[in-house]
This record gives structure tokens, sequence and C-alpha cells, in this order.
């Protein structure tokens, strides 16, 4: 359980809901807690309001920015992401934690963060989600060539000495670690601990439900991608599957997404007369177990550059729901290895479009197969997804990096 006062902030940039299911779990075992999330960035949020039954223990603080966050334009979102920064540690100069973990957060941001945890002698757990500074390499060469390459090396060595810097490392699958030991991160600081979806706050619902029979879904099969698409995710993918079955009244392609895939798919659904593609913008933590059951196969995306550095938190949260999976991903990637290693589903080249269709294709023939899949979907997470055994594991961390005694 908490000791003492220790006061724990919690930053997941993104708002996602399995970093917000962590702070409440360690907000029940004592500790205070601050979860601060970005208001301002387009992704789906998890539960981030104040419930009944929280604890006074628990706080959450959403940070707003002046303007609009502009994704998609480098200059104006490096100096946002400073802005984020500046606006958070004014929050952790009032809260005054112990210990910040700090998940999603960018790398123009973080700096701002560690460097006022430093100044404050506030430990820092850095919470490894992706490894932006390849993120933006992969970029920027393309965009600027040689100007992207100088770009991504001052950013490859601004995250490196973050990581350096830090009390400790947080990775979520051990094919970070050969990284941080190329980087001459000290692996006695580094821990393992898996993402995962709060299934307990994920009830599975009948197919026929207010949301289904809203959208005239109930009576279909549904083939759902639920989540971002952004730069490293091929909405190409999600246009064909739709061109494949307009012509069968019993299927439809269900995204729900917003940014620049979905307007994207939008402005094809009127150019190609898509009716059997449905667009939705991201819905309610609260209405998603209704739109999720909603679905007969998930579909998750990832560019053929995203490799193992980038593991699509949504595929945590369709296993959730007793539905086969079709990723579209590399199979390097932790995702594809889960599905793989548990037949929760298919794993295709995501170049291979063909064969993402095929496979679903044998989907949609087969309710059998389905039901098989998604039974091993729904017992990998409900064998995995245990909150308590890993608020366990982080509450090690804490304990392990605290500044106050019991």
């Amino acid at each position: 359980m908490g000791f003492g006062n220790m006061r724990v902030l919690i930053n997941d940039h993104s708002g996602h809901p399995f970093q917000i299911q962590l702070s409440r779990e360690l907000a029940s075992r004592e500790y205070e807690v601050l979860h601060t999330y970005s208001k301002s960035f387009q992704t789906p949020k998890g539960p981030l309001h104040r419930r009944e039954n929280d604890p006074e223990n628990f706080q959450v603080r959403g940070i707003e920015l002046s303007e609009s966050f502009q994704k998609y334009s480098y200059v104006k979102r490096r100096s946002q992401e400073k802005e984020f920064g500046h606006l958070l540690s004014k929050i952790i100069n009032e809260f005054k934690p112990n210990v910040i973990i700090s998940s999603n957060t960018p790398i123009d941001a973080q700096s701002v963060i560690l460097n006022t945890s430093q100044s404050r002698k506030i430990k820092f757990i850095f919470w490894v989600q992706d490894i932006y500074s390849i993120a933006i390499q992969k970029i920027l060469t393309q965009k600027l060539s040689k100007l992207g390459s100088l770009i991504s090396l001052y950013y490859k060595f601004l995250e490196r000495r973050q990581l350096q810097k830090t009390d400790a490392v947080v990775l979520i699958t051990e094919d970070f670690i050969p990284l941080m030991k190329s980087w001459g991160i000290d692996s006695s600081k580094c821990w393992v601990i898996p993402n995962w979806a709060p299934i307990n706050e994920l009830p599975i619902f009948s197919k026929i439900n207010d949301w289904s029979i809203k959208n005239e879904l109930h009576d279909k099969i549904c083939i759902m991608y639920s989540g971002t698409l952004g730069m490293k995710h091929n909405p190409e993918i999600l246009l064909r599957i739709a061109q494949y079955y307009k012509n069968n009244e019993y299927i439809r392609v269900v995204v729900i997404s917003e940014g620049l895939g979905a307007e994207y798919l939008k402005s094809k659904k009127i150019e190609l007369n898509l009716n059997n593609l449905i667009i939705v913008n991201f819905q309610s933590f609260e209405d998603l177990p209704y739109v999720l059951s909603s679905a007969d196969i998930f579909v998750a995306v990832l560019e053929p550059d995203a490799g193992i550095f980038s593991v699509p938190s949504k595929v945590l949260t369709y296993l959730c729901f007793k539905r086969p999976l079709i990723l579209a991903v590399p199979e390097e990637n932790l995702a594809a290895k889960i599905v793989q290693q548990n037949n929760a589903g298919k794993v295709v080249n995501p170049k291979d479009i063909d064969g993402v269709i095929t496979e679903i294709d044998e989907l949609v023939q087969d309710s059998l197969l389905r039901e098989k899949l998604g039974y091993n979907a729904y017992k990998y997470a409900k064998n995995n997804f245990d909150i308590n055994l890993i608020a366990d594991s982080f509450e090690k961390i804490i304990k392990k990096t605290k500044q106050v005694e019991k």
C-alpha cells in the first residue's frame, strides 16, 4: 500500500484510458495522486473527469494550450509542446510531488518538465511509450532531406540525454532494451511493464445495443477501426476494404476517428459513393463499450517503417471484446506478436492490402472462426490486464525512487 504523504504526479500527454486507471489505483493505495493530460491533443480519451467514488487524494487536471494544437506544423508544434511543458511546470510547482511519472510526452515538453523536476529535486520516472526521435527521423528525412537528418540528430541527442538523467525508465516492451543499452542507459534503472487496457471498465454488451441500433449496424457485419489515423497509419487500407464490400448490403466498414486520415476517408466516401463506409468522431469512454461491442472484426494499421517502436494501444482495447483482430502491421511489432502467439487474429504485411482483405473475408464467411479467435483475444486480456498486479510493479519503482521515508 501507499506510504506517508507520498505525492505522485502522473502526466499522460495523450489522456489515454489505462494511464488514468493506474492513477486511480495508486490513489486507492493512499498516495496523493494528480493526473495531468493535454486537453488540446486530438486523440481518444479515457475517463478524465472526477467520479463520485474517487477519493479526495485523487485529482485530474487537463492542460489547455492558448491555441488549438497544430499537429502538422512542425515549427508551431514545437512551440506549443514547450508551452505545454511550461504550463505543466506551474502545476508541478503548485502540487509539489515527490515523484513524477511522465508518459506520451513529446521531447520538447519533456525537457521543460524534466528540468523543473531536477531543479526541485523531484524523482522522475520516464514511461517510454514510443521512441519519438526515431519517428521524427523517419518523418523529417523524408520531408526535409539533409536538414531533416540534422534536426533528427538533435532530437535523438535530446531524448537520449533525458533518459540518462531520469531516475527510472519504464519500457513497454523488452524490444526497447537493446536501444537503451546502445544509448548508454543504466540497465539497473530500466523496468519492463507491458501496456494494458482497463478491462474491468470495458464491459462487453450485446451487439444489438442502443449505439448499434442508432447507427443501423445491429443487423450488419461490422469491420471496425477505432483510434487515431495519423502519419504512421494508412487510411487507404480501410478505403480498399470498403470498396471491396461496396455491393454487399450486409457489411459495413466503421471508422471511429478524427483528423487527417478520417477527413481523407470522408472525402473518398463521397467521391466513390461508399455508403457502406461509416465514419464517426471519437466516442466518449463511457460509450466505448457499446461502440466496440457493435463490431464483428477489428482492424489496426501501422506503416511498414513503424517497426517495434510503436505499439498501438487500440489493439489492447480490442482484445477485451472477444472479437478477432486483423493487424496490418510489421511482424516484429509487439502487437503483432501478441496476436500471433495467442491465436487472436491474423497479422498481414501493411503493404499487402489484398492480403488484408483476404484475411478479413475469411472471417466474414466463418462465424465459428471469429468466435474462436475472439475468445483467445479475451483470454489474453483477462490473464494480463490485472490492474492490481500492474500497480504493484509501478509501486516498486516509486518506492525505489522515493524521496521521503515511510
